[in-house]
């Protein structure tokens, strides 16, 4: 049953657009309260997060009919530089698979602009077998400490309270700027869909 609630914690919380704990804390105390073998609690805990992102991104490429026409030419041109240049693809999958920063935001402008998500998420997924394992060893190492209270302070704070804002702000940002000017991408050559 620990098993199926975290996988359903896992899931839930990165479904989550903003402001959800972050799945690495669910690792934590996991690790912190139990006795399961931690390889399980990763590879478990990074199934729910990848697949709660995927669905995150599909939920976001839905939206994405009803926003105003000149973001949705908007997102199409950046889709469009994007796929132009196959390298910087690779080059951000690797930023991401290492980044500390929020990826819901991530996600939803991934599925706006109608990439690919299977390439996302499967860095992302890999990125978090190796953060999850990293927490979860640590969480196994300082069971005596009262870490609980240290992450919850972290999760509450005006800074990660503000970052969660900003990357909110951020996406919006996106999908306002118009990209076929800024990538000197012909509007003609944008996908319609």
């Amino acid at each position: 049953m620990g098993y199926v609630t975290l996988f359903l914690l896992a899931f839930g919380v990165n479904l989550l657009p903003a402001f959800g704990p972050p799945t690495w804390s669910i690792i934590v105390l996991y690790g912190i309260n139990g006795d399961q073998p931690l390889w399980a609690l990763v590879l478990i805990g990074a199934v729910g997060a990848a697949l709660g992102r995927l669905v995150l991104a599909v939920g976001a490429r839905h939206f994405g009919k009803w926003l105003p026409q000149r973001m949705q030419r908007n997102i199409a041109a950046a889709r469009t530089a994007v796929e132009r240049r196959k390298h910087n693809v690779l080059i951000l999958l690797a930023l991401f698979v290492i980044s500390p920063l929020p990826s819901a935001q991530l996600f939803m402008a991934v599925g706006l602009a109608r990439v690919p998500l299977l390439g996302f998420t499967a860095a992302f997924f890999t990125g978090r077998l190796f953060t999850y394992a990293f927490y979860g060893w640590t969480a196994r190492k300082v069971r005596e400490t009262d870490f609980g209270e240290v992450m919850f302070a972290n999760l509450t704070s005006a800074w990660g309270i503000a970052l969660q804002v900003a990357m909110l702000g951020l996406l919006v940002a996106l999908v306002s700027i118009d990209w076929a000017r800024w990538l000197k991408v012909d509007r003609d050559d944008a996908p319609k869909d």
